[in-house]
């Protein structure tokens, strides 16, 4: 049991979140009614504490001198403002940016976490433009006022006492949620965003005890009613129909304008940070002028633009397949970008996943597409490497409900293309996984992209235009042509051998460049063929699979 918190007990914290949101986090969707019932608050906690611990563990590399604790905390706070996902991920980034403001260079003990507590609820509070009760703020404000109380009762108070103390409260408040927000009475559930906070809260606890308050991560009343939170979705209409959200460098000056601005353009307001460095998120019915007004005050990037209404279809999907329609031994599901992909991997009898360009699927709507495929047997590609805790998640609900799920990683589309060019339904179901498997992990992989800005990369300093040839997730080629960048790519990919060259166009990009590139690999390489699809993805212009 610790006496004070530091370094170590913060990266503790991190990983006990992440875990405990990876277990809640298909529950936490469920609950999702408000502000927007799209059915991922659980995924979008737990992406933004994937991104706070990635940048704690950070600081322990190998041979690295050991962070202090304002170190540690700075970065769990800057890691969930980059990576922080939806209304309630900007909200828990700002929560973490106040406990990292609160406690300075002195013992982090019982009242300076008190303290910290009541700045984190303060400012999530300055951060909403418009605070509604029943939220997640109010569970904040709720684990604050109870830290106060213990202090108040007790001066010296322990440090676990004070997590302990404020895990209670928000527990508690959690529970009475339904009772502040008309939307969370009518659906039967209590409020998504505070059921993250409350799991966040009990992992704080437990880093500092070495209990485990949670226990097995259930709340009585926190399940929703009959026929669940999708059966309410009704309840929103007339909102704003898409989902705002991105990076902001810009002067502390300009925000001022940038709030009054895009409250006039919209609600669920939510601006973070600090330091020159901002979250933004809004509901508005025209992202184009959310994005203007950013780029009014600063420079916007990392942007992502949801549409509800797909959303929520996705969320309704997920209530399970049509019930009359027969079904199949085995499937395919495959997540893609573009409608040229989606085609391919229809033809070859997957069901298709679209993925939005600016957010990963969640699990819910992962596991709404394996309903979809209506089999007994399904197989995941997932042609994304950030995808591996959602599918995880989604499998596991699914195999509770009968369904055998195999996740195949494959980090790529075009090593999902290969999976499925094996694919073989009449094989028995650990075999045909193994050559899909097998297919995927044999085919190297490789992109074309253009630099946003100057970097560092493995191969040297790029710039902002630069085009970028990576292989296997790394920066190889800085170049400033296409064609060029990628037939430096292929040459360095087929050197270590290959048969097949697999080439995806993506929007934009040229049929010329694909022309000058079979041209090439028959000039080169004569022994390989080249094969080449419009994929029309948006994430890259140009997509490279060797065989």
């Amino acid at each position: 049991m610790l006496d004070t918190l530091d370094a170590p007990a913060v990266r503790t914290w991190c990983r006990l979140s992440l875990a405990a949101l990876g277990q809640a986090r298909e529950e936490i969707d469920a609950l999702n009614v408000y502000p927007v019932p799209d059915g991922d608050t659980g995924t979008n906690l737990y992406l933004t504490v994937e991104s706070a611990a990635e940048e704690v563990d950070g600081l322990f590399g190998a041979g690295a001198e050991a962070p202090s604790l304002p170190q540690a905390l700075r970065a769990m706070a800057h890691g969930a403002l980059l990576g922080a996902r939806g209304n309630s991920g900007v909200i828990l980034a700002q929560l973490l940016r106040g406990i990292a403001s609160a406690i300075g260079a002195g013992p982090a003990d019982g009242p300076a976490l008190c303290r910290a507590l009541r700045r984190a609820a303060d400012a999530g509070y300055e951060a909403v433009a418009k605070p509604v009760e029943g939220t997640v703020l109010t569970v904040a404000a709720a684990a604050a006022e109870a830290a106060e109380a213990a202090l108040r009762a007790d001066p010296r108070i322990a440090l676990a006492a004070v997590a302990e103390a404020a895990y209670e409260a928000a527990r508690t408040a959690l529970i009475r949620t339904p009772l502040l927000l008309e939307v969370l009475a009518r659906a039967g559930v209590v409020d998504a965003g505070g059921r993250g906070l409350v799991t966040v809260l009990g992992a704080l606890a437990d880093a500092v005890t070495g209990h485990t308050p949670m226990g097995p991560l259930a709340l009585a009343g926190t399940r929703a009613a009959e026929p669940g939170p999708h059966g309410e979705h009704v309840a929103v209409e007339g909102g704003p129909a898409f989902e705002v959200i991105y990076l902001l460098d810009a002067e502390d000056g300009t925000l001022p304008a940038l709030r009054e601005s895009l409250g006039a353009l919209g609600d669920s307001l939510v601006v973070v940070g600090g330091d020159g460095l901002w979250n933004v998120h809004v509901h508005v019915d025209d992202p184009g002028a959310a994005v203007e007004a950013g780029i009014v005050a600063g420079r916007p990037h990392r942007i992502r633009i949801t549409h509800f209404a797909s959303a929520a279809a996705t969320a309704t999907a997920a209530s399970g397949p049509d019930e009359d329609a027969p079904a199949r031994s085995r499937g395919v599901v495959s997540v893609v970008h573009g409608e040229g992909m989606a085609g391919l991997c229809a033809e070859s009898g997957a069901t298709v996943l679209h993925a939005d360009p600016d957010r990963a699927p969640s699990s819910t709507e992962l596991a709404a597409a394996v309903r979809r495929a209506h089999a007994r047997e399904v197989v995941v590609l997932l042609n994304d490497t950030e995808l591996r805790a959602a599918a995880g998640a989604a499998a596991e609900q699914l195999r509770k409900e009968g369904v055998r799920v195999a996740v195949i990683p494959t980090r790529s589309a075009v090593q999902g293309l290969a999976a499925l060019a094996v694919h073989e339904p009449g094989r028995r179901f650990d075999e045909d996984v193994v050559a899909m498997t097998s297919a995927a992990g044999a085919t190297r992989y490789a992109e074309i992209a253009v630099a946003e800005g100057e970097s560092w990369t493995m191969a040297g300093v790029c710039q902002a235009g630069d085009v970028l040839g990576l292989i296997d997730g790394d920066v190889a080629v800085i170049g400033t042509d296409t064609g060029e960048t990628a037939a430096v790519v292929l040459d360095r990919m087929l050197a270590a051998g290959g048969e097949m060259v697999t080439l995806i166009l993506g929007t934009g990009a040229e049929d010329a460049v694909a022309d000058r590139l079979v041209a090439h690999v028959r000039r080169a390489h004569p022994v390989v063929d080249t094969v080449v699809y419009r994929g029309g993805q948006p994430t890259s212009p140009l997509l490279i699979g060797v065989e």
